[in-house]
């Protein structure tokens, strides 16, 4: 979940809920998307995928993050989607939004989450 000012412009709504994947496991079945390139509050640029015929965000690449691609929770039409697992930018969250107990908040983005099998996993405050 991101709170992001960028998020909340590119949604209308007052936060973003993206669901991750690697990239290897992501593909657009048909169809065309037109893409659009900005720049983020971590200094990385995302690129965004869009649907041609409708405008509908599609998935998007946080350069960041090279090897994963978001989607937007909402794509899924999913009602029993998973809970979010973290919630970001926190400094830009709207004052009226109470989030879930227990949840890890991040002021701004979240470190780096290290792969189980990394050997940086015994790194002091590495995330898994």
């Amino acid at each position: 979940m991101c709170h992001c000012k960028d998020c909340q412009r590119r949604t209308g709504s007052a936060f973003s809920i993206a669901v991750f994947f690697a990239r290897e496991h992501v593909s657009i079945a048909g169809g065309s998307c037109a893409t659009f390139e900005r720049a983020s509050a971590t200094g990385f640029p995302v690129l965004f995928h869009f649907c041609v015929r409708c405008g509908s965000n599609v998935q998007w690449e946080p350069r960041r993050l090279p090897d994963l691609v978001g989607v937007g929770a909402g794509a899924f039409a999913d009602p029993s989607l998973a809970q979010p697992d973290q919630s970001v930018w926190t400094k830009d969250k709207h004052a009226w939004l109470t989030l879930p107990e227990g949840m890890p908040c991040f002021e701004t983005a979240p470190p780096p989450r290290v792969p189980p099998d990394s050997p940086e996993t015994t790194r002091p405050g590495a995330q898994r």
